[in-house]
């Protein structure tokens, strides 16, 4: 594409070309309403394979989504001679015959404001508004004209970590935190005000380690003010003593939520508005059904993890995959008696007898009754996290599980819940001989591994091959009720 922007936009631009765009950015792109955005989970596919991933693009044209990766959009352009298309994830809009993404200032503009409208309809508000300079900061960047350019191959925001003494739990989880790109844009753009009269907010210090992750400083960090941190307001992890790590994560979110702002919207979790609960809390919705009037009791409960099953422990687990035969579902490599993270899901989710000794009142019959229990996904959080329960306590005894779970890269979540959200894979925290470490997700498909102080390159293949303990999974189109 040329310096002057693309020409080949003129040609789009007739009749009532910026309500059509509209319609497209409301309708499929930023989907502002519950409504609009089970018609895209329903209609965006593939029109040539039916997929509902491989970066789907739409026809500025005609009615026509089309896979980006493989090249189904490609051959509609070449066919049609349909030169423009919008990606339905990101919604920039892509030249076949500049071969490019391309940048048109009234495009743009019509971009911004749906999106912000989405993001109202949402109830995200202004939180996430794009960052424009002020005629200030622009003044400032014409007199430091230098420049730190980040590429696909940028490290910076790779950071090793200092082990204090069995503080691989922290670390792992501190690394999947300072990975989660919306809490990462939270933190790096200044938005916590802290109200804390104390200097003991560890809001405040999460924002600080952001800052020196991303200082572009290549010595591992010694986190010891954090530790502290936790120490005092987690006191069940104090010590140096080897922790666990989910533990860890659920009792540093628990922290988080309640520092936010001094704890003014932590009272209620249901109603809480900080960015930890707008990140990572979902509603799981239990159903208790009558085994004699078939009256159906639901409560939805917010979650921040889910913690799942393994097969080896001591509760029952039965082979609940159709691919058993060495096929692939959901993206899942799935070998002849191997567990994979959906089988996992499909037991947690299935329907649960509860005899006769756990009887519940049932408010159809006005007495107690045997019933079935169904947990099924109301709402899922933005960022996921799956616990796989590798370890069981009895009183003598603490057992770790080595089965392996084969997990995806994506993730659909289809079948668990009423909506269609799509997932992929982060961040994923491993624990091998007693000690942790963490994979983190740094660009598109650049995977790299966290132990402690050393951070090396690794591959797919080696995330996928790791025995997953916690799986955090990034939303692909965000769902608000």
């Amino acid at each position: 594409m040329s310096p002057a922007g693309c020409s080949h936009v003129n040609g789009y631009k007739v009749d009532n070309w910026k309500q059509n765009l509209r319609v497209i950015y409301q309708c499929f792109v930023w989907s502002g309403t519950a409504e609009t955005r089970r018609r895209k989970a329903k209609s965006c596919i593939c029109h040539m394979c039916g997929a509902h991933l491989n970066r789907l693009h739409s026809c500025l044209y005609c009615v026509f989504f089309g896979c980006f990766t493989k090249k189904h959009i490609h051959e509609h352009a070449k066919n049609k001679r349909h030169n423009l298309a919008i990606d339905l994830l990101y919604g920039g809009i892509y030249c076949f015959v500049c071969q490019d993404y391309i940048y048109d200032k009234d495009m743009e503009q019509i971009a911004k404001e749906e999106q912000r409208k989405a993001w109202k309809l949402q109830g995200i508000g202004e939180k996430y508004t794009t960052w424009e300079p002020t005629k200030r900061e622009l003044e400032l960047l014409r007199h430091n004209p230098k420049r730190r350019k980040i590429t696909t191959n940028c490290t910076i925001g790779l950071r090793g970590l200092i082990n204090l003494g069995n503080t691989c739990f922290m670390n792992c989880i501190v690394q999947a935190l300072t990975h989660t790109p919306l809490l990462r844009d939270f933190f790096l753009s200044d938005r916590h005000k802290c109200e804390m009269q104390s200097n003991s907010c560890l809001v405040c210090e999460m924002s600080q380690l952001f800052q020196e992750f991303y200082s572009g400083h290549r010595s591992p960090h010694i986190p010891f003010r954090l530790l502290h941190l936790v120490w005092t307001h987690a006191r069940h992890l104090a010590g140096y003593e080897q922790q666990d790590a989910h533990e860890f994560l659920i009792a540093a979110l628990d922290v988080l939520h309640r520092h936010y702002d001094n704890g003014k919207k932590a009272n209620n979790p249901n109603h809480c508005n900080c960015i930890i609960d707008q990140i990572f809390t979902g509603g799981l919705q239990s159903d208790v059904t009558c085994q004699v009037c078939h009256g159906v009791s639901t409560t939805i409960d917010p979650f921040w993890d889910i913690s799942l099953d393994l097969p080896g422990s001591s509760t029952p687990f039965w082979p609940l995959s159709p691919g058993g035969d060495g096929s692939t579902v959901n993206g899942e490599s799935h070998l002849s008696g191997s567990t994979t993270l959906t089988d996992c899901l499909r037991r947690f989710t299935r329907p649960e007898h509860l005899g006769s000794s756990a009887k519940i009142k049932c408010g159809g019959c006005h007495s107690y009754q045997e019933s079935t229990k169904q947990l099924t996904m109301k709402k899922l959080p933005i960022v996921a996290c799956f616990h796989l329960k590798r370890f069981e306590h009895s009183a003598k005894l603490r057992r770790k599980i080595t089965t392996y779970v084969s997990f995806p890269l994506e993730l659909d979540m289809t079948p668990f819940m009423l909506l269609y959200p799509y997932f992929e894979c982060c961040n994923a925290s491993t624990l091998e001989s007693g000690h942790y470490t963490s994979f983190i997700r740094q660009h598109k498909d650049q995977w790299f591994k966290c132990d402690d102080a050393i951070i090396t390159k690794a591959s797919i293949k080696d995330v996928l091959d790791s025995e997953g303990y916690l799986l955090f999974y990034h939303k692909q189109f965000l769902e608000y009720e």
